[in-house]
């Protein structure tokens, strides 16, 4: 309110061009600048693929991280790769410590194999929900999007094994009054 006051206390001499000519205007006058002036003003920050040695990053750097995202069923699979000595780790187990068989060990590494990238990355995995079959798979396809950003060119070796497909296969629902998603109560016809 004081800003109102003041505008309204100015004589017509002092005004500037522009100005609201009646104190009913100046109450609608903004309090904060003229938001165009203020972005005319501002310095035009670069955008990240304007602004230089914004490259995509290579796989040649140590430091760089390359991510991957997979599901499969229920479970979803975050990964981290980067270039190093080959060390695997899900929940900062070993992958011999975290899964029970042989066959979902193999194929979470699938893609490595396929690439032949086996020790050339360190992969580090947070997964959760699902079950063992089901997190295998997630995992798997995190590992493969992860490769395909440090290496685009690995893209058609991972399209070729279908590695980079997800599988979008889920339970059925059960519905409702029967006893599972296909299955009928046995009917009586007496």
């Amino acid at each position: 309110m004081e800003h109102c006051v003041s505008d309204q206390s100015t004589t017509p001499e002092s005004k500037t061009p522009g100005a609201p000519a009646t104190p009913a205007e100046a109450a609608f006058q903004p309090t904060t600048p003229d938001l165009a002036n203020v972005a005319a003003a501002a310095p035009a920050s670069p955008t990240p693929s304007s602004a230089p040695g914004s490259a995509a990053p290579s796989a040649n750097k140590g430091g760089d991280w390359f991510l991957g995202t997979g599901r499969r069923k229920t479970a979803v699979a975050r990964i981290r790769l980067r270039v190093g000595t080959g060390q695997f780790l899900i929940h900062k187990r070993k992958i011999d410590d975290y899964f029970f068989s042989e066959q979902t060990r193999l194929d979470v590494i699938a893609p490595l194999k396929a690439t032949q990238a086996m020790g050339k990355f360190d992969i580090f995995v947070n997964v959760r929900g699902g079950g063992q079959i089901g997190q295998a798979g997630a995992i798997s396809l995190g590992v493969a999007r992860a490769l395909m950003k440090a290496d685009p060119n690995l893209e058609s070796v991972l399209r070729d094994g279908k590695y980079l497909t997800r599988d979008s296969r889920k339970v059925e629902r059960k519905k409702p009054g029967q006893p599972g998603a296909r299955k009928r109560f046995q009917f009586s016809k007496r």
